[in-house]
Formats: C-alpha cells, sequence, structure tokens
C-alpha cells in the first residue's frame, strides 16, 4: 500500500483556519466600530455615562442626609428657643438699643 500525502486536505484545512482567523478580525473591527459609532450617537444626543450618573446619584443622595440633619437640628434649636422663659410669657425679646 502507498502512503500518498494528503496535499488538497492539508491545503484545505490551512484555508479554513485562516478563514477562521480572518472572521475574528473582521468581527473585532466590526465590534470596535460599532462601539464607537454608539459612543458618538449618544455623545451627540447628551447622555449621561453610567459612572457620572451614579457619582451625581451619591451626591444628592449625600446632600439630602445633610439637609434633613440641619433641618432636624434648626428645629431642636428652634424648639430650645421657643421653651425659653421670655417666649412663654408672649413678651417680645428686649431691644438693646432701648428705642
Amino acid at each position: 500500500m502507498t502512503q500518498t500525502s494528503n496535499r488538497i486536505f492539508d491545503e484545505m484545512a490551512r484555508l479554513m483556519n485562516d478563514a477562521a482567523g480572518v472572521a475574528t478580525g473582521v468581527r473585532r473591527e466590526f465590534d470596535t466600530l460599532f462601539r464607537a459609532q454608539a459612543e458618538r450617537i449618544l455623545r451627540d444626543l447628551d447622555m449621561v455615562q453610567r459612572e457620572e450618573f451614579e457619582a451625581v446619584k451619591d451626591m444628592a443622595r449625600l446632600a439630602r442626609e445633610e439637609n434633613e440633619a440641619l433641618k432636624a437640628r434648626i428645629e431642636a434649636l428652634e424648639g430650645k428657643k421657643g421653651a425659653s422663659p421670655a417666649a412663654k410669657k408672649g413678651a417680645a425679646p428686649s431691644d438693646p438699643t432701648g428705642l
């Protein structure tokens, strides 16, 4: 039995391997172009990136918490002021200028 080299099959296998490599490269290039185009469209629409949105959301939450704390502090201070003897009698605070 003679041994034959399957040169045709080897060439076809090499061609298929090269085609798969080219297809992978084309897909990568397509993904890159598609992503760049989508980012450009979103930038033109003045859309915010997720990271920026999350940062502003955290800033708003912190500001709201601070505002609520300050509001509670003001109410506590006003409560102390309202509990003073002069405020209970309905007397007006004394005028230091005497007018």
